[in-house]
């Protein structure tokens, strides 16, 4: 994870790359929507998504049978120049910890798509054919002038082309779109990752590819991907630029072989540089409970997208390079040349764009991950077990994430009814209330109700009744509702805010087992809304960043030698919005 700065090896024209592919860079934007105009180009992006106009368009009032299934969008190999396992070691440790789907998602590097991809992609078929696994290939992208991606695909003929041509045209660090140096800069970088969203849309609206999606990767790590940006990205195509990692990878940091007290979970151990956005505090850097600040922080700015209506989705995943004191160290390279001039290892690992199998020497090693399903767990629900049922999932948010196997199952309806229907206030029937009828949603969902209905939620928990890697079985001290208005887009464009968003409902659950079912009840709503939740074992909470009359109890920022993450475990589920008419 932490190779902002790994260096590029240029052994191809990329340029000639991109027409033997059958691409030209000024048929890739014009694909993309661009506009060449004068002084520049601009990108044409497309409107955001709100909530509201997902009913509109006819997004279904009844929560439709889910399959939920486990997995993780963000597994590296010996593909990617710093990591080592094979993919077979990769997709096995994911079987154990009962994974469904998988998604390998190698750094970009020109290696990478001369030589790595196309090898890889013969591996993966191999596997898919051997597994009742659905297994992507994807990729780590460097967006222009900010942080990485994952970048996932369905499989298909072109897809391996349409990867590739992707790489190579848009790619920040291919491309030299890093660490701007001016404002011009960085609005130019900004437009080039529109401009990839925008692209990469086009391919799927083309045919060449049946769908794809991107999540923002590790967003606070360093600062660099600004609140402006995360809604760019976004509005070029909010088909296809549908989140952020809530949770990065790298859980195990400060725990590793060779950790040191100031290790965090994530490896978020670093301070604002000259390309940060200044308006991110020092405690943006820290992790919250294994989180991310921008979604820990109760009315922060996952909120702020939340209340402004955007369908901006949370995960967590592995990102596995080195398994926290695992015994595999990387492989020897042949003896000889080329290898033997060659004056680093990343110029090693380039010669086949792959590092050699790795050893086992039965000695811990230094590493920061878990193997994935290991301690992060990404819960999508699928209404088909199938590549387009995984990405459809995402897509509309029915998606929860957990650490430390905190749960084994987690249900989440939301429905209308008239006033006192249901909670000892009376015994509506509900007629001519329009969703009085028993109609409900799910998780990234939009429910809509009448003026002056209550809308009900329930919460079904299923607690895990089987000890984790740790030997700890999990307990599952409270559940929490966050709730705040939709008030509509923001009229600054770096809003980091949602002033009105809190907790409104916090059950305690110490010492429940099994499965049963939380229950709360917005009383007569009369302006749009969303609901989300959260949930911990108890170990470290403490009042949230933004005061105790926000979050009285949420995850605290991890200070010396307090990042053992598997005595602060969360779990995070995506808004249910509801709309008020």
């Amino acid at each position: 994870m932490c190779d902002h700065d790994a260096p590029v090896s240029r052994p191809i024209d990329a340029d000639a790359e991109l027409t033997r592919l059958g691409f030209s860079r000024r048929g890739m934007l014009r694909a993309a929507g661009v506009a060449l105009a004068a002084g520049g180009l601009s990108a044409v992006v497309g409107e955001a998504t709100t909530a509201s106009a997902a009913v509109a368009a006819g997004r279904p009032q009844t929560a439709p049978p889910l399959t939920w299934l486990v997995g993780d969008h963000h597994v590296h190999t010996q593909f990617s120049h710093d990591a080592k396992y094979r993919m077979a070691q990769q997709l096995d440790a994911a079987q154990r910890y009962g994974v469904d789907w998988l998604a390998f998602t190698e750094h970009s590097n020109f290696a990478h798509a001369e030589r790595g991809l196309p090898t890889a992609r013969e591996q993966i078929q191999r596997e898919r054919d051997a597994r009742r696994m659905l297994i992507f290939q994807g990729l780590e992208w460097y967006i222009p002038g900010a942080e990485h991606a994952s970048v996932l695909v369905a499989p298909g003929t072109d897809d391996a082309r349409v990867l590739r041509a992707f790489e190579l045209a848009w790619d920040g660090k291919l491309n030299g779109w890093e660490r701007p140096a001016n404002a011009a800069q960085a609005a130019e970088f900004q437009r080039r990752a529109a401009e990839a969203i925008a692209w990469l849309g086009a391919q799927k609206r083309a045919g060449l590819i049946a769908d794809a999606v991107a999540l923002a990767n590790h967003p606070m790590r360093l600062g660099i991907d600004s609140p402006h940006e995360i809604r760019a990205w976004r509005d070029a195509d909010p088909h296809i630029m549908i989140g952020m990692e809530g949770a990065p990878g790298a859980q195990g940091s400060a725990i590793s072989q060779y950790s040191g007290p100031g290790d965090q979970r994530g490896e978020y151990v670093n301070a604002p540089r000259p390309d940060s956005w200044p308006g991110y505090p020092a405690d943006a850097y820290r992790p919250y409970g294994g989180f991310d600040w921008a979604t820990a922080t109760v009315g922060g700015l996952w909120d702020a997208l939340l209340a402004e209506g955007r369908p901006f989705w949370i995960t967590s995943n592995s990102d596995n390079h080195l398994t926290v004191k695992d015994t595999w160290r990387i492989g020897d390279y042949p003896a000889g040349e080329p290898y033997a001039s060659l004056p680093n290892e990343f110029d090693r690992w380039a010669v086949l764009g792959k590092r050699p199998d790795p050893v086992d020497t039965g000695v811990p090693q230094g590493g920061s991950d878990f193997w994935p399903g290991q301690f992060s767990r990404l819960h999508t629900g699928v209404t088909a077990r199938t590549y387009a049922g995984v990405l459809d999932a995402m897509r509309r948010g029915r998606m929860w994430v957990d650490h430390g196997h905190l749960l084994s199952g987690l249900d989440v309806q939301a429905h209308a009814t008239m006033p006192g229907k249901g909670h000892g206030r009376g015994n509506g029937a509900g007629g001519g209330w329009g969703n009085a009828a028993g109609r409900s949603v799910t998780l990234g969902d939009t429910l809509t109700a009448r003026r002056g209905q209550d809308v009900v939620v329930t919460i079904t928990v299923s607690t895990t009744e089987y000890a984790n890697a740790a030997g700890i079985r999990p307990e599952l001290a409270h559940v929490d509702l966050i709730a705040g208005p939709v008030t509509g887009p923001a009229t600054d464009a770096d809003a980091v805010r949602a002033p009105e968003t809190r907790v409104v409902r916090q059950f305690d659950t110490t010492g429940r087992r099994g499965t049963f079912t939380l229950t709360h009840v917005f009383e007569k709503v009369d302006r749009p809304f969303y609901v989300r939740f959260r949930g911990s074992d108890g170990n470290r909470n403490g009042i949230g960043y933004h005061g105790a009359s926000v979050d009285p109890a949420g995850p605290l920022r991890h200070g010396d030698g307090e990042g053992d993450p598997w005595k602060d475990t969360w779990f995070y589920a995506n808004p249910i919005f509801v709309q008020v008419g």
